[in-house]
């Protein structure tokens, strides 16, 4: 076996770890060869995993974890999906001897939390594709939740976890799409303000412990934190790190760095302000020399962008508006200056002005790569309540949007480089009902808030599928969610980035028949 072929196995194999896995086939010995490569082929993957951090601590807190997967041609008959729970973390300071106690360094844990019997899972989803699973949890106890789903439920497999709290510090509608482990993660818009309590909830989802640094950036650089290196992440279990125990230094605006060591973890930011409300601070996109941070509210009352360049280049972006007419500029805001490995933070005001909208960041002269997210207010005096919208990856082949309502939820869609289609699918709802279909045009450099076309059958929460129908133009996505309550606008805004359903398999010309031997 040459050295080609031991490359092939074990570059299938490492695709078949992260994403499912994939069966290459030798290629047609009687195809012509006229010098092109062929386009990689895309399948379905096999198995995926999510990870949802600890909802509240709130003893008022009613959450709701939603589970879909989209129907997707070339999958098997079987599989399923569940959510168990975590062992719970400790929002408490880290490094301490206590904590490497818990850790399993001195005892053994590790072994034992790799080897201590599943608790029954808190969802399960196992009737079929194509239609949300819903399972009611509620007060301040309850863990992070580790989940993964097979066959024909891996594809695509989306999580909605949705928390409404009464009263409190961050009271409101908090809301995150539950996310992949992996290793490193950017939050700009975070903060160490006395009025904010913002944790890092780290997430891992493997048998043997993940080792994670936390790093924070203000407006004039890092700063000095004193027990955010080398944070151990039992296995199967989540740790929420309260951002404020990591440094002295008090400041509206921060950028938190996560990076891993060792391992792998889902993070995510719960930010929860004294009277502000609160929800989650998803991560932004990697750092790249464009952002686009789609679907602002259009009655946003305030909007604050942050933005944040990695290394000790200063970045020079021009702010556009993605309006329902196109690209504006808005007055007063035209550029912002970043320095190098420092926060800046500019107050745009209520920058949509009533309309769709979605925040464009380009360049003016050379790319340096940035991080970027916006803090969205609503509502006036003491019945605002507070939203982050967080640079966005592209909706790329399908994006999936789960725990919407007939009233509650605003699908924005844009594509700042040019005209593209999009076929917008709402699935049959949860309790019921028949799922349909629409295509939609989103001119170039707008956003357009799209109305829905949920069929009267439908009953329950109801998912969204988006799918661009050419490649010729990006196109970003979010999903606001409102749940009102006596004068508070609550609301929570999820980016809707590709749903990881489809892998790329490429073809080879080597001759892999020697695999089947």
């Amino acid at each position: 076996m040459n050295r080609t072929t031991l490359s092939l196995i074990a570059g299938a194999t490492a695709l078949a770890a992260v994403t499912g896995f994939a069966v290459l086939t030798a290629p047609d010995p009687t195809a012509a060869d006229d010098g092109v490569a062929t386009a990689a082929a895309r399948l379905p993957v096999e198995r995926s995993s999510l990870l949802c951090p600890t909802p509240s601590t709130s003893d008022l807190a009613e959450t709701t974890y939603t589970s879909f997967t989209p129907v997707t041609k070339g999958t098997e008959n079987e599989g399923s999906a569940e959510l168990r729970p975590a062992t719970a973390g400790r929002p408490a300071e880290q490094g301490t001897e206590e904590s490497e106690k818990e850790s399993g360094e001195d005892d053994g844990g590790e072994e034992a939390a790799a080897s201590a019997k599943p608790e029954k899972p808190v969802l399960e989803h196992k009737k079929e594709p194509g239609k949300p699973v819903t399972a009611d949890t509620s007060g301040g106890e309850e863990p992070a939740l580790l989940g993964t789903a097979e066959g024909r439920f891996a594809p695509g497999w989306t999580v909605q976890q949705t928390t409404e709290v009464a009263a409190g510090t961050g009271r409101g509608l908090q809301g995150v799409t539950c996310t992949a482990p992996d290793t490193e993660f950017w939050f700009p818009g975070a903060s160490t303000a006395t009025e904010r309590t913002d944790y890092v909830h780290l997430t891992n989802p493997d048998g043997s412990a993940a080792v994670v640094d936390i790093e924070v950036y203000g407006k004039d650089g890092a700063l000095e934190t004193e027990v955010g290196e080398g944070i151990t992440v039992k296995p199967h279990s989540s740790e929420p790190v309260l951002l404020s125990t990591l440094t002295d230094e008090e400041q509206t605006d921060v950028t938190v760095h996560v990076v891993v060591r060792s391992g792998r973890v889902g993070a995510a930011v719960q930010a929860l302000d004294d009277s502000l409300g609160g929800d989650w601070l998803a991560a932004s996109a990697d750092p790249a020399g464009s952002l686009v941070l789609p679907g602002i509210p259009e009655d946003a009352t305030a909007v604050r962008l942050v933005v944040f360049t990695p290394g000790n280049v200063d970045a020079d972006l021009k702010v556009q508006l993605a309006s329902p007419s196109g690209l504006i500029t808005p007055a007063g805001n035209e550029t912002v200056h970043v320095k190098g490995g420092m926060t800046t933070a500019v107050d745009l005001g209520d920058v949509t002005r009533g309309e769709a909208g979605s925040l464009v960041l380009t360049p003016t002269d050379r790319s340096v790569p940035v991080v970027a997210a916006v803090r969205v207010l609503r509502g006036q005096g003491d019945d605002q309540e507070s939203a982050f919208v967080p640079a966005a990856r592209e909706v790329g082949l399908r994006a999936t949007s789960v725990d919407n309502t007939a009233k509650g939820s605003t699908l924005a869609v844009t594509a700042p480089e040019g005209a593209a289609k999009v076929r917008v699918t709402v699935s049959a709802g949860s309790e019921g009902g028949t799922p349909a279909t629409e295509t939609y045009t989103i001119k170039a450099g707008t956003t357009q808030n799209i109305e829905v076309p949920v069929p009267d059958d439908v009953e329950g929460t109801y998912a969204l599928t988006v799918e661009p129908e050419s490649d010729d133009a990006p196109v970003y996505a979010s999903r606001t969610l409102t749940a009102p309550d006596d004068g508070v606008p609550a609301f929570t805004v999820q980016t809707l980035p590709d749903d990881r359903g489809m892998v790329a398999v490429p073809h080879t010309e080597e001759d892999l028949s020697v695999l089947q031997r």
